[in-house]
């Protein structure tokens, strides 16, 4: 029974040299097994990006979306410019090598590699995905916390990455354990001048009567994969689309307010700082059912 699987890139760039002259583009390695250096940048500076790809029925899910993005972050480090024919490949032998479940994933590494060497690291990792019922069913609690930076922080100081999704992800694990502090599951992160943001891991979603809002990527914020799926899903349900600047007094007035993700896909938010909010049930099955049953 093969739970999970792991292709290692031979050559994850076109601009770099191969790990191996002459190989295959990738291999699949038994992931029980080390195949990462430890003086990888990867590992010693958090030095690199990533994707998660959900895998519905086997197939990876907004796929092309999320390896262009996975090139966006991977030009916002300046690491060399991933060969995403090759990354393409990889994801999907990477989900067709794990036995048939009912929600899996991909993730996608690329790090700058062993300093001094000149050759970025790259696989791809396949996995049964975690149960995710309760929180789509039963929605999630979350706290707003204030991220310390000012909503033009992407014009402002571009040197900080934000909306690259990087392996740097400290800070996103340590805002989990704060929410866990004040009897949550997840934050909604506040720019320091007021402007609601996103997730830890997942972009924030509104309605409010028959559009859906969320917040606009120049904030500093990550382009979610899911929510632009959502976005195309509103559309086919006549409801109206919009970026805009959202407030916290927008969340708690909302029709209905979600996380959502490529994995945990849309988990309605029930509570926000300990205020309880609508949940609004048959609205969330059915971004869920569409979200699941995705094809590429």
């Amino acid at each position: 029974m093969t739970k999970t699987a792991l292709a290692l890139l031979n050559r994850p760039s076109l601009a770099a040299p191969p790990h191996r002259e002459g190989a295959e583009p990738f291999v699949l390695v038994d992931s029980g097994q080390p195949h990462v250096r430890v003086l990888d940048l990867g590992v010693t500076r958090g030095d690199g990006v990533f994707e998660t790809i959900s895998i519905g029925a086997g197939r990876p899910q907004a796929l092309r979306a999320h390896l262009v993005r996975f090139a966006r972050s991977a030009a916002a480090l300046e690491l060399s410019e991933p060969d995403l024919d090759a990354w393409e490949a990889a994801v999907r032998a990477a989900a067709a090598a794990i036995d048939p479940v009912p929600e899996a994933f991909v993730k996608t590494i690329l790090t700058r590699g062993v300093e001094g060497e000149g050759r970025p690291t790259g696989w791809a990792y396949a996995a049964p995905a975690d149960d995710f019922t309760a929180a789509r069913r039963d929605g999630i609690r979350v706290v707003l916390l204030d991220r310390g930076y000012r909503h033009d922080v992407a014009q402002t100081s571009p040197w900080l990455l934000q909306g690259a999704k990087t392996l740097s992800y400290a800070v996103n694990r340590a805002v989990l354990r704060e929410a866990r502090r004040r009897d949550a599951d997840d934050v909604v992160f506040v720019s320091s001048d007021g402007y609601l943001l996103e997730g830890s891991t997942s972009s924030l979603l509104l309605r409010v009567g028959d559009r859906l809002v969320t917040p606009g990527v120049d904030l500093g914020i990550l382009a979610g994969t899911t929510q632009g799926d959502i976005f195309a899903f509103a559309a086919q349900r006549g409801l109206a689309t919009e970026y805009a600047l959202l407030r916290p007094e927008d969340l708690q007035a909302a029709d209905g307010a979600w996380l959502v993700s490529s994995v945990r896909h849309a988990a309605p938010i029930r509570r926000v700082d300990g205020v309880d909010r609508p949940v609004d049930s048959e609205f969330t099955s059915a971004l869920n059912s569409y979200l699941v049953s995705r094809t590429e």
